[in-house]
């Protein structure tokens, strides 16, 4: 595909340098800055100079004027020319001879140094010598099959080497100590230095021109077989990739990115990033191309032209018109060696971001994601295409120059709504992946703003996560668009976000009552309660706790009984003031009470109280309508006995006296058990209830955390209630053996056989007296058990009172008491485990010292 890489202007014209004179043809040319030479086959020298003009309209024109010309006398043509500017010398090659002469006057210098006997000729373009003020010439013997090097000064000339080659040499290129050079039937790499050599690839110079050129360091250029230009490296290898050229090309010149190559009719540019043909230019009767520090030049034989570059950025834009991405991404790569850094890195990331566009437009949108990231994109350009999606308070403005060619997305997109809801879903996915990434510094309320207006118009799912999360919502833009797209729920938590609770409350409540419709949410009302349980607006939480409990009562306490542990423990909200706003709603109050009694265990002896006279009011409601225990009366007797039971704080007299005239016998038991009016209880149980289980049970929990002989005591309670109303009812005779035959180690048997009537026989109370045996035996022996431990303790004190007494203790009148340092007028004494000894008169008053001592802070210590 072809870019316009290259103009085509003309330098020289044939009347300035021949006139009528039809016969003149231009041999060779050289440039060296403005310095245009030229070489005529009459050994003619032309010097031009070039003066490069651009106009107002940006084009380009050269205008040579000519300075002088210089005839050699040799009647031969002049058959090249080099410039050696730092010797202000040109050497000239004509008739195998070169000649040195004055840059500027073209006279040969007064020493008339010279170099013979060459067929062409090259500069050393990486020399090795190191001399600034001499230039390294190598050249094409005429001697068979010989390559001399030469070092040329600005009045002389040096031989250095003189190497031979495999076979004739036809062209030659020099970098460093390397030569490569095109053979008679192939090119090599030769070093002249150690005469190491490696062939490149095979080539016939009769069939074709060979075409040797340096293109950079250690780098060559040649006209390989099948119509390739070939890139060699000193090592001999390729690292780019071949250029298709003309199989009849004739000369070849380089400025990056491009190669240019010469055949009969035309001039052909090729892109060395991507190996693509570029350019063509119709050029007939040329067969001269160079280049000359980046400055193209290529002539016929009557005249010079120059190509001239077009800007790479041009080139760049007028592929990216063209919508050839790819072409215009690799170009503006391989400009990154011309440009310099900074302004190449603004550059390239503004293509980055043309280029993105395109894709955009072309619905590539993963291809368009990659380039405006690696671009940098200030993403509202994006959202800018979008009508309506910036907040009208952003102060954006679009790139100047513009990166792209359309208004909005309806240009884009032609009003094609498929092409534009695809548009949207990038977009959206897009903000999503940027927001939270350094692209989205500076300008996250424009990001999150159009994220929030494309997730509502979509009806998108994610639109509730990103108001529940760090958001930066503008929230006069984003309420207009939520209330638009009647989003209220939404509108909601974005009033919240911003700290308006009482607004996304407000808001709700007419959803869930019905004043305006948005089915986001069908457990709204439960949201509601939880929102407000978490709600630390305590005035919100009132204002709206009536509407909530006549909603639900039951659900709506939840506003009361799951607030956060810590603010409950604070009581921020009064306990009294909440059951005295509860008192229109019964159930909500109970499930309020159960909070304060039995979850957070609340000392209080008003909420215990409170709690059970409601259970057992609501217990009474339900017996008065129906006879039948129903599941709510279990439910609501359950709560009341383990209430009564577990709880020690109720008013005990006060509950009772409500029970009396009732028929909640279990509950009148508990409560006598509670007064420790044990036998009215168990009376109760056994003679009114008859559940000789229930009775055995009260035994058991009424006896927790109490002493062995307090639950004997309850257990032969039991017994002799079983046992007072006779032996003739025969279910409190079986009650009174299972009683003893269960549980025979509460009770003492000697007690229990004085009582049991005498018809009894042994054989109905085995298991009893089997377990009350072996009760008495293992007693009897735990008790032998421990006299002989305390036996043997006894024995072990009596062994260190022997061995104290069995060391004797010498007293002398030497020895003085250790407390009045006195000595000793009498055989009686106290002696220490530590072996000192004193009067007995100062052990009795220190030992009386030191308990004075020990209760009254106020004594001093004593030795």
């Amino acid at each position: 595909m072809s870019v316009k890489a290259f103009k085509l202007v003309s330098a020289v014209e044939r009347e300035m340098l021949m006139g009528d004179k039809n016969y003149i043809n231009i041999e060779c040319i050289e440039c060296c800055g403005k310095n245009l030479y030229i070489g005529t086959n009459d050994c003619f020298i032309y010097h031009f100079l070039l003066d490069e003009k651009v106009s107002t309209a940006g084009k380009i024109t050269f205008a040579a004027t000519k300075q002088l010309h210089k005839y050699l006398g040799l009647k031969k043509p002049v058959s090249e020319l080099k410039a050696a500017s730092a010797l202000t010398r040109l050497l000239v090659l004509c008739d195998n001879t070169i000649t040195l002469v004055n840059m500027i006057n073209l006279e040969p210098v007064p020493t008339g140094a010279r170099i013979k006997g060459a067929v062409t000729f090259t500069l050393n373009e990486n020399p090795v010598s190191g001399d600034p003020f001499c230039v390294e010439v190598c050249i094409i013997s005429v001697k068979r099959r010989t390559i001399q090097m030469f070092m040329v000064f600005e009045d002389r000339v040096q031989i250095v080497k003189e190497v031979f080659t495999p076979e004739q040499p036809c062209a030659v290129a020099v970098d460093g100590y390397y030569l490569c050079l095109a053979l008679t039937t192939q090119y090599i790499i030769l070093n002249y230095n150690t005469g190491v050599s490696q062939d490149l690839f095979p080539y016939c110079s009769d069939e074709k021109r060979p075409i040797v050129k340096r293109i950079g360091r250690q780098e060559f250029l040649l006209a390989g077989p099948g119509g390739l230009g070939m890139f060699a490296t000193v090592d001999g290898i390729s690292q780019r990739a071949p250029v298709h050229w003309s199989e009849n090309v004739i000369g070849a010149a380089l400025c990056f990115p491009y190669v240019v190559a010469l055949d009969d009719e035309f001039i052909t540019v090729h892109s060395m990033l991507d190996q693509q043909q570029k350019q063509t230019l119709p050029f007939k009767e040329g067969h001269i191309l160079q280049d000359f520090e980046g400055k193209v030049i290529v002539a016929t034989n009557k005249g010079v032209y120059i190509l001239v570059p077009l800007p790479l950025e041009k080139q760049i834009q007028d592929l990216l018109a063209s919508h050839r991405v790819e072409e215009a991404l690799v170009l503006a790569k391989g400009a990154r060696r011309n440009i310099p850094k900074e302004k190449f890195q603004v550059m390239y990331k503004r293509i980055l971001q043309q280029a993105g566009f395109i894709q955009f437009a072309q619905l590539q949108f993963l291809e368009a994601k990659e380039l405006f990231r690696s671009g940098q994109l200030d993403v509202r350009e994006l959202i800018s295409l979008y009508p309506f999606l910036l907040p009208t308070s952003s102060s954006f403005i679009r790139s100047h120059p513009p990166l792209h060619e359309y208004a909005d997305l309806n240009q884009l997109t032609q009003g094609d709504q498929e092409k534009m809801t695809k548009c949207k879903r990038f977009l959206m996915s897009y903000l999503n992946e940027v927001r939270s990434t350094e692209v989205a510094n500076g300008y996250k309320e424009d990001i999150d703003t159009a994220l929030l207006k494309l997730y509502a118009e979509a009806n998108h799912e994610s639109l509730l996560d990103l108001l529940v999360s760090e958001n930066f919502c503008l929230l006069t833009d984003s309420a207009a668009w939520l209330e638009k797209h009647e989003k209220y729920f939404a509108l909601g938590l974005l009033y919240h976000y911003n700290g308006q609770d009482a607004a996304a409350v407000q808001l709700w409540v007419k959803i869930v009552d019905g004043d305006i419709q948005d089915s986001t949410r069908s457990d709204l009302y439960e949201y509601i309660v939880d929102f407000l349980t978490f709600c630390s607006d305590q005035d919100l939480v009132w204002k709206y706790s009536e509407w909530i409990l006549q909603k639900n009562e039951e659900v709506g306490v939840q506003i009361f009984t799951k607030r956060p542990l810590e603010e409950q423990e604070k009581n921020n909200i009064n306990p009294d003031d909440i059951i005295s706003c509860l008192n229109k709603y019964p159930k909500a109050r109970v499930k309020y009470l159960e909070h304060l009694v039995l979850e957070r265990k609340i000392q209080k002896e008003k909420y215990h109280t409170h709690l059970a006279v409601l259970y057992l009011e609501a217990i009474l409601q339900l017996k008065s309508v129906t006879t039948d225990n129903c599941t709510e009366t279990t439910e609501l007797l359950l709560k009341l006995r383990s209430l009564l039971q577990k709880s020690d704080l109720y008013r005990i007299r006060f509950i009772l006296d409500k029970i009396q005239g009732t028929d909640l016998h279990m509950e009148s038991a508990i409560l006598y058990g509670k007064l420790e009016e044990h036998e009215k209880a168990l009376h109760i149980l056994v003679h009114e209830l008859k559940d000789f289980h229930a009775a055995e049970e009260y035994c058991m929990w009424n006896s927790e955390n109490r002493d062995m002989q307090y639950r004997r005591r309850l257990f032969h309670m039991l017994l002799s209630v079983y046992l007072t109303a006779g032996t003739s009812d025969c279910a409190l005779v079986m009650a009174a053996v299972d009683l003893l035959n269960n549980h025979a180690m509460e009770f003492d048997a000697g007690l229990v056989l004085q009582v049991v009537p005498d018809s009894w026989s042994v054989q109905l109370l085995s298991p009893f007296l089997a377990g009350a045996v072996r009760q008495s035996i293992h007693t009897k022996r735990m008790t032998q058990v421990a006299l002989g431990l305390a036996q043997a303790e006894n024995l072990i004190y009596k062994h260190e009172k022997v061995k104290q007494k069995g060391a004797p203790i010498l007293l002398s009148d030497k020895k003085v008491c250790q407390v009045c340092q006195n000595p000793f007028c009498e055989p009686v004494f106290v002696r220490y485990p530590n072996g000192s000894m004193a009067h007995t008169h100062c052990a009795a008053n220190r030992h009386l010292n030191s308990n004075v001592t020990h209760h009254s802070p106020s004594s001093s210590n004593q030795t």
